[in-house]
């Protein structure tokens, strides 16, 4: 038995189809992961920018009512009510007769880290 010259190889290698059908479906199955988990770390971002977003209005809206009233420290009750939840209150301040408030809580993005998902809400009388 000769051996084949190189050329003839090269040419039946290049021009075997076979196998092709399962490297691209391999790639089809990689894409389609990586595009489930991009969703699924966006997906937990934006519910943390909510929760942040409720916690701020619910506090936002304490604090007015107790700076409304005239009670003391209406940035206390902001504080109280955030402490029901994962989130925190990184700001509160009185501006005139109404309350604004800054929340942020973490949010675990995987191999992405750790970031903050931030909310304002704004609080007081309508007029």
């Amino acid at each position: 038995m000769t051996p084949r010259p190189p050329r003839q190889w090269c040419t039946r290698v290049a021009s075997d189809e076979r196998g092709v059908a399962t490297v691209f479906g391999a790639w089809v199955i990689v894409g389609l992961v990586s595009l489930v988990v991009a969703v699924v770390f966006v997906g937990s971002a934006v519910v943390a920018r909510h929760r942040a977003q409720s916690v701020a209005d619910l506090a936002a809206l304490a604090a007015a009512q107790r700076a409304m009233l005239a009670l003391d420290d209406p940035c206390g009750a902001a504080r109280t009510i955030a402490a029901t939840s994962s989130v925190t209150i990184a700001r509160c301040r009185t501006d005139g007769e109404d309350v604004v408030v800054l929340a942020t809580t973490d949010v675990d993005l995987g191999p992405f880290g750790v970031r903050q998902a931030r909310a304002i809400a704004r609080a007081g009388p309508a007029e």
